[in-house]
């Protein structure tokens, strides 16, 4: 695996800037790769490899960036529950280890860097160095991966019988002998003008 220094390096040329969640991210991301016993993420063990991200922030970008899974792969899995947590999956052995940023984190780094009066800026040069059971809390968990949200070609793909749109891997939904997309049954995010 490459340098922490290298991968942050990386990952805030794709993010746009450099952020405590990008360091989160990157630590994150190499912390959870070697518990659960994979060093080549974008290489040879690319096929092994499933997160899920429980926040769409800053950290989850430095996540994609060092592991290379995301959404498109569908390698990566986004779990909106606001927490500042992911989960890294070893398809192969099963190994799966989730990590959560503590919250107290946010006030330790005071103590790393007291002469810096910008608390973000503190944040930010506290987490590249603060010990990892200062800054994550760990998980050893099992995570059951449903058939239709694995990488690779979709299962199934149906049209609805009410507004004839495609729906694939299994996000159809079954309503009155129907079978219809999550909008006509009622999960609607947009109006149609």
């Amino acid at each position: 695996m490459d340098s922490f220094e290298n991968l942050l390096d990386i990952s805030t040329k794709i993010h746009g800037h450099i952020c405590a969640g990008q360091v989160i991210g990157v630590r994150m991301s190499m912390l959870g790769l070697e518990r659960i016993g994979l060093d080549d993420p974008k290489g040879e063990d690319r096929k092994k490899l499933y997160v899920l991200v429980e926040i769409d922030r800053c950290a989850t970008d430095a996540i994609q960036s060092v592991t290379g899974c995301s959404l498109g792969k569908r390698s990566m899995r986004w779990k909106d529950f606001g927490i500042m947590a992911a989960t890294f999956v070893n398809l192969e052995t099963g190994k799966a280890v989730r990590i959560t940023a503590r919250e107290e984190s946010r006030e330790l780094s005071k103590k790393y860097y007291p002469a810096l009066a910008n608390k973000y800026q503190q944040q930010l040069e506290a987490y590249k160095i603060m010990p990892e059971e200062e800054l994550f809390f760990l998980q050893n968990v099992e995570v059951d991966i449903p058939k239709c949200d694995m990488p690779g070609r979709p299962m199934r793909r149906v049209s609805c019988d009410e507004c004839g749109d495609y729906v694939q891997d299994c996000r159809d939904v079954e309503q009155d002998g129907k079978t219809l997309c999550r909008a006509c049954a009622g999960d609607r995010y947009y109006t149609v003008k």
